[in-house]
């Protein structure tokens, strides 16, 4: 069964940092682009970051540059996105997601195929 399971949410203080987990299970990340996506309470989900298959194309949306980090470990199946200088415009529910399409200036979700439940992540000013 094809799974991808978030894990890392939390509440920090803004200027804070927190470390999002992924768990790919039913299939081999390293066939996959990977994407973070958030949804804010009453606003659309809209893209974060992503990451070719072998890690080296990587997508930021402007409002994270500099700011988060997308990694993977094909090896452990584990995508990651690492927040730091947190703001309280980043609290959302942040999504994983398999195969979306991904080019240095774009990351495009319509094709993807398999997505998680979501963490929670609340950012306290």
């Amino acid at each position: 069964q094809v799974q991808v399971v978030e894990s890392g949410g939390g509440l920090v203080q803004a200027g804070g940092s927190l470390r999002l987990s992924c768990i790919a299970s039913g299939f081999g990340l390293d066939l996959y682009n990977m994407g973070w996506f958030r949804q804010a309470p009453g606003k659309e989900r809209e893209v974060v970051s992503c990451i070719n298959w072998s890690g080296g194309t990587t997508y930021y949306a402007d409002s994270v540059k500099g700011r988060f980090t997308i990694s993977r470990d094909n090896a452990k199946n584990t995508l990651y996105l690492q927040m730091d200088s947190l703001k309280p415009e980043d609290t959302a529910m942040y999504y994983c997601a398999r195969g979306p399409s991904v080019t240095p200036n774009r990351c495009e979700s319509r094709v993807v195929s398999s997505w998680g439940k979501g963490t929670l992540v609340t950012i306290s000013s």
